[in-house]
């Protein structure tokens, strides 16, 4: 299920920049860190991350065309600050919610949406 757009701006503008004081620390809240891809502009974005074996999935609750999702699909990598540490991720690509290469602990908050963002951790 797609989040509707004014909950989405809500979020950016009011949500995100108070849950990107603490989200990068208290796991599995993290901050997804990229560049924009027309503005170059560094950007910090608060997600569910969840992590096993290596990798990474995030339910893409406002669907796969929010700019930050293009931003780190132009990149093919950004960085997650997850517990205090920041990882590299790299291979990034969006699959279906559905998919068996989603994380075993994200296969529930993933049915709450369409797609997941997935990548590999690789070493910084």
């Amino acid at each position: 299920m797609k989040v509707p757009h004014a909950v989405a701006l809500v979020n950016k503008y009011v949500t995100n920049p108070i849950q990107g004081v603490w989200a990068g620390r208290i796991a599995p809240w993290a901050i997804v860190e990229h560049v924009g891809r027309k503005s170059n502009r560094r950007y910090r974005t608060p997600v569910l991350a969840f992590v096993d074996a290596g990798r990474i999935s995030i339910a893409l609750n406002y669907g796969a065309d929010s700019d930050w999702v293009k931003n780190v699909l132009a990149a093919g990598e950004f960085t997650l600050v997850r517990s205090g540490r920041e990882l590299k991720v790299a291979g990034v690509r969006v699959i279906p919610s559905d998919s068996p290469d989603v994380v075993k602990s994200a296969r529930i908050p993933a049915k709450l949406s369409e797609s997941v963002l997935y990548g590999r951790l690789v070493e910084a």
